[in-house]
């Protein structure tokens, strides 16, 4: 890996929730433009973009109807040329979200493809035939809900789709089809586009026949993955990609990868291997699962956090770093406290989080602290996913309460709500009723306040990030998890032959003993305090405060 990406910091911008620039109530392109020196100033690099192409947004832009077409809602081609020319002039790098697992149903593709089985678009998606009394051909469920398969009465045959009904998957074992992508490829990394974060992308191999599935979650339909995650062409598919595209430009390639083990993951990952950069996991993400699966009223183990995490930074030589994204409730209201101790615990979480072996991955409005929604009626909520999973819960006898409270701890519109600028109307989003309602805290949580406050999330987001890039041994340094018994702290070692750190992290609302490891005794020096203290010795006997999270020098 070249040191542009080793030194890649990657902030994730949701446009349709980022900052509205014409008072549509709507994200925009030039609203992103407008604030490129906030996110430059804050030390990421890299802004990865969620979907802008043309879409009916059935599932926010993960449905695409034209891959070569900006969505109008979001501006013009012209407004995306100009914010590639003033991001790298501003040293950023624009990396782009392509789904190519799926399109549309919207695509001319698919809709070519459903007329007849004749047509050359006829084998570009996932056609099988009815069981003989005319029902599904197998027992898979979608992600969001309900059968993965959908009857076409033109063809007498069902299409697959993983996801959403209006998300057709694309058949990759058509080599028309991953030609057809490649071009797409090509057509944005010519532009100067600088990579692509992949969606969904160990789903594209499928199997060749298709067999009831697992049920699991206590679901209806067998689990959706079964058969599809890591399938049997999956890395000649994306050695192909690599050879045919990725190699031939500097550019970086982060592939999602859920229900992917890390001896899996290190297959896409290894450099000989010659795929991609990295890979986005969700092991961590499912530490809070319950009986129905992703929407649970578990609350998560810092234990099971901290094994998982740490197991993966053990297995791959480089990872992506994360808690939270588009998918995900905020990280201080899920693995913080977003009450009392809402900015000790988001200054916590990004210690943890960031100065792990990898690259970091900063969700918008992680950096001032921004929180879940916490809705009162189903009907407050847009998320797809959301509304199904609701009905599914209450179809098991679960009362409107509980069901409510499961899904809005972990509800998509928790990460999507407008980003909160400022303590103006629509919180500075917009000028306009947006989208999707601003969460109502944005008066007492938004950029201003903390651009103003030197004590401020943002500002010490600053602090961990140019720490990390001014310091090799958290670049390349090994990592090593330190009291892996503790119940109350997170802790690990990142060194090299010749400097050792160490991160300490309190995951509790009270204050905590901690003894510094044997090394570090006597020889160490305080770089950075969740509290804000000056550097200085730290006790060999810490007494952590609250949600405390500090780095540590061994001199």
């Amino acid at each position: 890996m070249n040191d542009w990406k080793k030194k890649a910091v990657v902030y994730e911008a949701y446009v349709q929730s980022f900052k509205d620039s014409n008072g549509d109530g709507i994200g925009d392109i030039q609203g992103l433009i407008e604030k490129l020196d906030y996110i430059k100033n804050l030390g990421a690099n890299v802004i990865w973009l969620t979907p802008i192409f043309k879409s009916p947004l059935v599932d926010n832009g993960y449905d695409i109807a034209d891959y070569q077409a900006i969505n109008p809602i979001y501006g013009t081609m012209d407004d995306f040329k100009k914010l590639l020319s003033k991001a790298h002039e501003k040293g950023l790098r624009i990396v782009l979200d392509l789904v190519v697992n799926h399109t549309s149903d919207q695509h001319k593709w698919f809709k070519e493809s459903q007329k007849n089985k004749e047509n050359k678009y006829s084998d570009y998606y996932i056609w099988r035939d009815p069981k003989e009394d005319g029902s599904a051909p197998t027992n898979l469920g979608s992600a969001f809900g309900g059968s993965a398969w959908t009857y076409v009465p033109e063809r007498n045959q069902y299409y697959l789709h993983l996801f959403a009904k209006q998300q057709p998957d694309l058949n990759w074992d058509n080599p028309e089809v991953r030609n057809d992508i490649y071009k797409i490829m090509m057509f944005w990394l010519d532009m100067g586009v600088d990579g692509f974060r992949m969606d969904s992308i160990s789903f594209i191999s499928k199997p060749s026949k298709f067999e009831d599935a697992p049920l699991e979650d206590n679901k209806e339909y067998g689990a959706y993955y079964y058969g599809s995650a890591n399938g049997p062409h999956i890395h000649q598919y994306l050695q192909e990609m690599n050879r045919e595209v990725l190699s031939k430009y500097d550019v970086i390639a982060i592939g999602e990868t859920p229900h992917t083990s890390a001896k899996e993951a290190r297959l896409f990952v290894e450099p000989e291997r010659h795929e991609l950069d990295m890979v986005f996991q969700f092991e961590h993400m499912h530490v809070d699962y319950g009986k129905y699966g992703r929407y649970s009223d578990v609350t998560f183990k810092m234990s099971d956090l901290r094994n998982s995490m740490s197991s993966w930074q053990n297995s791959l030589s480089w990872n992506s770093n994360y808690l939270g994204n588009h998918d995900q409730p905020r990280i201080v209201s899920r693995f913080g406290n977003d009450n009392k101790y809402r900015k000790e615990s988001a200054k916590m979480l990004a210690i943890v989080s960031l100065l792990q072996k990898g690259t970091p991955f900063i969700f918008q409005g992680e950096e001032i602290g921004m929180t879940n929604l916490h809705i009162k009626k189903i009907d407050e909520l847009k998320d797809l996913e959301a509304h199904n999973i609701y009905n599914f819960l209450r179809s098991k006898g679960i009362s409107e309460d509980d069901a409510l409270n499961m899904v809005n701890r972990k509800t998509r519109d928790n990460a999507r709500t407008p980003m909160q600028w400022d303590e103006s109307e629509q919180g500075g989003f917009s000028s306009e009723t947006p989208w999707m309602e601003v969460n109502p805290n944005y008066k007492e949580i938004n950029v201003k306040k903390d651009l103003k406050d030197p004590d401020s999330i943002y500002h010490f987001y600053q602090k961990i990030l140019k720490l990390r890039n001014n310091n090799q041994v958290l670049l390349d340094g090994k990592y090593e998890l330190v009291s892996s018994d503790d119940s109350a702290v997170f802790a690990y070692t990142r060194s090299t032959g010749k400097e050792k750190l160490a991160v300490i992290c309190s995951f509790v609302p009270y204050k905590v003993k901690y003894n510094l490891p044997t090394d570090f005794v006597n020889r160490n020096e305080l770089l950075l305090s969740s509290y804000g203290d000056n550097k200085a010795k730290a006790s060999n006997v810490m007494y952590l405060r609250p949600y405390e999270g500090v780095v540590i020098r061994r001199e």
